[in-house]
């Protein structure tokens, strides 16, 4: 017995410690998905106590004189009514397999389906089975693995709520008689409205996602599974409608940049879903005769979800902190008062970030990531560095460097602190959390080796960790990009002759330091993206740093002694002002050789 325990023990214990160790760290996300489940249920619940349903069949596919297909017992005794004065007993089998409906059966049957005692218990658990399918698709689709990061809970929050709200609209929308139509019910669903503020708020990959989710939704809230072959393939078109609209809707958004692109969104949309119909339509073989309502209908839905998504993204943006489009535009306006503190404070970090997020933005650009949250991020990656500017060595000025007369521990300390003064400062602008991360890994655990190296010459023992940042590696391709823009730029400053093929391959060498030190491990940046960083960085730089022809007669003012700087100074304004169309020496004034001599 104890051996058999033994060799139990390793096959269960890992599986039990996983599952206990996810549900500890994931418990809020279980219980959202609960309590969003039990909801829908209750919505189900709803539906089927006050539909007309036997035996998981519509009434409405009976009649007096049809031959029963199958026979159906009476799951309890409901006595006699004014309405329908006949009584039911439990167990009675109200039409039989092969007979003919009498009037009685069919009266009995609809005594069934309408008493509030009788609810479809098989029907109502078909339903609650595919919630629970859809629920495990869900949980699926939204795993690191698929979706390419860790979803927020915010997310699935918003999601959980959006898709109550469309379940709920699917189901008793269509018991109004305007809309029993299976054409006519996707007028109420609003799948698009939904997809739009998703794609917006957190991506075209969580909104393709979540069209999918919606689509199933509906299939289950329109019942196609209780009837006959032909209506099941009818009872299809909502769930093909929402679809096809939610697709597109996470599509048509992929690229706006302003608020006033939703509304060219909500048009064309407003156009597809007259198309979508038209179409469904034609392969369904079903009637035009209802076009007239059916279509004017389904365009107001489509333009009406862009233009109420210009009235919920504000506070939605506000409440949920994230990095929509818009709010990324908001951010990436310069005269913000963190960034016109930092222009002022710290003018060379200022410089320094404006040049990493042109780079971090193009390279983004070339390998399809979000280039603008890089730029964004790049623009507040050093804002850490606005309390000390004067130990960072670009706010320095050609000045005398600080960290000449402090040790190297105390050096690295200072340096440090930026990440983490800089991430205490975006919490406090309520800065959105991909940014917050790009200025939390944009040096990942590197080592500052300028600081190590030196105290290691001091002391042969000195810990690598001591001199290490103390952030994670960057978990996004935006964070990575940033990260490499941000060493490249400091680096290339100090390259002599800065030519191409010298940029290129200094390029390469620090771009692979960044991998050997595993820095780019968690990124999902492939190598084939990382030329391509590259060679966008090798064109941005070879423009910055591109040489200019010498002014005739112009010489190295610190060759010279300051006399002979002077002697000089009407010939080299002389040739400036000439470049710039004005005219020459001989008409100069005496007051624009002293202005020349102060500047």
């Amino acid at each position: 017995m104890n051996k058999t325990n033994t060799e139990k023990t390793p096959f269960f214990a890992p599986l039990w410690k996983a599952v206990s160790d996810y549900v500890r760290v994931k418990w809020h996300i279980l219980l959202l998905f609960i309590l969003s489940f039990l909801v829908a249920t209750g919505i189900i619940y709803l539906d089927r106590s006050t539909l007309e349903t036997v035996a998981s069949f519509s009434l409405n596919e009976y009649e007096v004189g049809q031959i029963a297909d199958r026979t159906i017992y009476a799951p309890q005794s409901i006595p006699a009514d004014e309405l329908y004065p006949v009584s039911i007993e439990e167990g009675e089998k109200v039409i039989r397999k092969g007979f003919p409906i009498s009037e009685e059966d069919y009266m009995k049957l609809r005594k069934m389906a309408a008493s509030p005692r009788y609810i479809d218990y098989r029907a109502f658990l078909d339903n609650v089975l595919l919630l629970a399918l859809l629920s495990a698709l869900w949980f699926l689709l939204y795993s690191p693995s698929l979706l390419g990061r860790q979803v927020e809970f915010k997310e699935l929050m918003l999601e959980a709520i959006l898709f109550v709200i469309v379940f709920a609209a699917t189901v008793f929308g269509g018991k109004a008689p305007s809309f029993q139509s299976v054409y006519a019910l996707p007028i109420v669903i609003p799948s698009a409205l939904s997809v739009f503020l998703i794609a917006i708020l957190f991506g075209q990959t969580s909104a393709l996602y979540f069209s999918f989710i919606l689509a199933f939704g509906v299939l289950n809230a329109a019942h196609f599974h209780e009837t006959s072959t032909s209506l099941a393939v009818a009872h299809i078109v909502p769930m093909l409608f929402t679809l096809a609209s939610g697709l597109s809707a996470a599509r048509i958004v992929r690229r706006i940049e302003r608020r006033i692109d939703l509304v060219f969104a909500s048009i064309m949309l407003a156009l597809l879903h007259v198309v979508f119909m038209v179409m469904f339509k034609v392969i369904f073989n079903d009637s035009f005769s209802d076009l007239l309502f059916v279509l004017p209908c389904i365009a107001l839905n489509g333009f009406l979800s862009g233009i109420l998504v210009l009235g919920l993204l504000t506070p939605l943006e506000s409440i949920l902190n994230t990095a929509s489009v818009f709010r990324l535009m908001d951010l990436s306006d310069l005269n913000t008062p963190v960034m016109r503190r930092m222009l002022l404070t710290a003018s060379g970090t200022y410089n320094h970030s404006m040049l990493v997020a042109t780079l971090a933005e193009n390279a983004c650009k070339a390998i399809g990531a979000n280039a603008l949250l890089a730029r964004v991020g790049a623009y507040y990656h050093d804002i850490g560095k606005m309390d000390q500017p004067e130990y960072f060595v670009e706010n320095q000025a050609g000045g005398e460097n600080k960290h000449n007369n402090i040790n190297p521990s105390l050096s690295a300390s200072i340096i440090r602190s930026h990440v983490k003064r800089g991430v205490e400062k975006a919490h406090q602008l309520r800065l959105p959390k991909p940014i917050v991360d790009i200025i939390g890994e944009h040096h990942g655990n590197s080592v500052m080796a300028f600081f190590y190296n030196e105290a290691k010459q001091k002391d042969p023992n000195v810990s690598p960790e001591s001199y290490s940042y103390t952030g994670n590696p960057p978990t996004s391709k935006e964070s990575a990009v940033v990260m490499i823009a941000d060493t490249v730029e400091a680096a290339c400053r100090t390259l002599d002759k800065p030519s191409v093929p010298r940029l290129d391959k200094f390029i390469q060498t620090l771009m692979q330091s960044k991998i050997d030190n595993h820095q780019m491990d968690n990124c999902r940046l492939t190598f084939g993206d990382l030329t391509k960083i590259r060679e966008s960085f090798v064109q941005i730089l070879a423009g910055y740093y591109h040489s200019r022809i010498e002014y005739p007669n112009q010489k190295d003012p610190d060759a010279e002694t300051k006399s002979g700087s002077e002697a000089n100074l009407p010939n080299a304004a002389e040739n400036h002002l000439a470049s710039a169309g004005e005219k020459s020496s001989s008409t100069l004034s005496d007051k624009t050789l002293d202005e020349a001599k102060n500047s």
